[in-house]
């Protein structure tokens, strides 16, 4: 696993593509747009923080400019439906510190300013987000979150699931929709777990 790279710049592309030699060996890393310009000018040298990401038809490395930049990067593709690409487009939009204050404040709309992200991709992010990225659970778009129930607190699978098809009517689900996402949970009376859940079924059907 290659953790980090330390070379001088060779190229650098306004799409996110440089190019740094180590010992005489070129480097091909996609970084965020906007960390392109603070690499310097070719022939600078460069510290990047990376990810390599492992496909069965490529091999790609992925520079970042701090360790907490590559963090976020690997909460996002952790989530689900989340690959590489819209990682760094989230990335090219919102700094770290941005980002977190956005998934800690539920700001769907500043998720939203990145490009192919829509109010329910928006939603479900930022639900999974809360745990990647150490956020506290807050309510999503504003709107009443699922209330969690302690164990042995009288919560219900039945009354779980009713909250869970009251916020996914609340984000915009059709009822086709939300029959679908609930038919499908497991039992359970955590309502934010299993809204969670039904999110991430609704993305994979997608």
């Amino acid at each position: 696993m290659i953790g980090s790279l330390r070379g001088a710049l060779v190229e650098r592309g306004l799409d996110g593509a440089v190019l740094v030699e180590v010992a005489g060996v070129g480097y091909r890393l996609l970084v965020p747009p906007p960390t392109v310009p603070g690499l310097g000018e070719p022939g600078d040298d460069v510290v990047l923080h990376t990810h390599l990401a492992v496909r069965e038809d490529a091999l790609t490395l992925y520079g970042f400019a701090t360790r907490d930049e590559r963090a976020c990067f690997e909460a996002l593709i952790g989530a689900h439906g989340v690959g590489p690409a819209l990682a760094l487009a989230v990335l090219s939009v919102h700094r770290p510190d941005d980002l977190r204050r956005a998934v800690a404040d539920d700001d769907v709309a500043a998720l939203c300013l990145v490009p192919g992200v829509g109010r329910k991709t928006a939603a479900r992010l930022l639900l999974e987000l809360k745990d990647r990225l150490g956020a506290t659970a807050v309510p999503v778009g504003g709107l009443p979150a699922p209330p969690t129930q302690a164990p042995g607190h009288g919560g219900s699978p039945a009354s779980a699931r009713a909250d869970v098809r009251q916020a996914l009517v609340a984000l915009g689900y059709g009822p086709d929709e939300v029959a679908e996402a609930v038919r499908d949970l497991p039992d359970g009376d955590d309502a934010g777990q299993l809204l969670r859940t039904a999110l991430a079924n609704l993305g994979g059907a997608r």
